[in-house]
């Protein structure tokens, strides 16, 4: 099993005919994920790479069944796209734009309320289920099937720490980019909440970083339940100087608060087992497993 993805996932991409939606739609083809078609206003009944077009969110579900949507529409336009597709009743949206303004993505927040949609992202390198479905920008080249849950608020570390877990034969269940900036979608603890409810999901990877409240969240949570399953973490930007931006949005620590020591504290009092380097985290998994 996994989360959030897997083989019966069908997947529609808004913004497919664009250059990025083009070429990460014919990667996660490739790899094998099932695309059902995409969504471009004023396209509608055309077709791209041998995928139908469609003018709104809701004529493509009506039409392929689909339950999952990649969203690749520019960042100006990013909020109605994905309001648009909440509306459309879809199960799982996930965002990889980036710099979405954080008004739109208010709007967007707003409508997730009561809604039947999970939002990954926005700013999310995606979701991968290895050898099952790939919604996203992510690298497959050294994942595996196997039993590690990861959550990242970084793309290129997810990439080494999937790298890492395939090398000493852990494998992968789910790797979930919970995205970049301050304000989106799902976050540490419900990707938390999902692998604990996942029996072939055998421990689980934190990769966080400073700034935000993710890692706080996780350790509340971790505190609150017997969860069962190890979890390592590790949490970048301990030297990152304070009251100023290291790389995307989120990553913003101000005035003493939410820095990475903060945060180790927190989540190693939950009885997380903090990874001191990026090389250390595989290594930590599996002594996890075995004790």
């Amino acid at each position: 099993m996994a989360i959030l993805v897997g083989p019966d996932t069908r997947v529609i991409v808004q913004g497919m005919t664009g250059r990025s939606g083009t070429f990460y739609t014919d990667l996660a083809i490739r790899y094998g994920s099932t695309y059902v078609g995409g969504v471009r206003p004023g396209k509608g009944g055309t077709q791209h790479m041998g995928l139908p077009i469609f003018n709104t969110v809701k004529d493509a579900v009506e039409e392929t069944q689909a339950n999952a949507s990649m969203v690749m529409v520019p960042a100006p336009k990013a909020g109605a796209a994905l309001i648009e597709a909440i509306e459309a009743e879809i199960p799982l949206v996930v965002c990889v734009t980036e710099r979405v303004p954080v008004h739109d993505i208010s709007k967007v927040k707003a409508a997730l309320k009561g809604s039947r949609t999970t939002l990954v992202g926005p700013n999310s390198q995606g979701v991968l289920t290895p050898g099952a479905c790939k919604i996203g920008v992510m690298a497959t080249t050294d994942a595996s099937p196997g039993v590690i849950g990861i959550a990242s608020r970084s793309a290129s570390l997810t990439s080494e720490i999937l790298a890492q877990t395939s090398a000493v034969g852990l494998g992968q269940s789910t790797t979930v980019g919970v995205g970049g900036d301050p304000v989106h979608g799902i976050g540490f603890r419900r990707c938390l909440e999902l692998f604990k409810d996942d029996p072939d999901t055998q421990g689980v990877i934190l990769i966080g970083e400073v700034g935000g409240t993710e890692e706080e969240d996780a350790a509340d949570y971790l505190n609150s339940v017997d969860y069962g399953k190890p979890v390592v973490a590790l949490i970048v930007g301990r030297h990152a100087p304070k009251e100023r931006r290291m790389g995307h949005a989120g990553t913003l620590s101000l005035f003493g608060l939410q820095s990475a020591e903060e945060k180790i504290d927190r989540l190693a009092s939950a009885g997380v087992v903090i990874a001191d380097t990026a090389d250390d985290v595989a290594a930590e998994m599996r002594a996890a497993l075995e004790s």
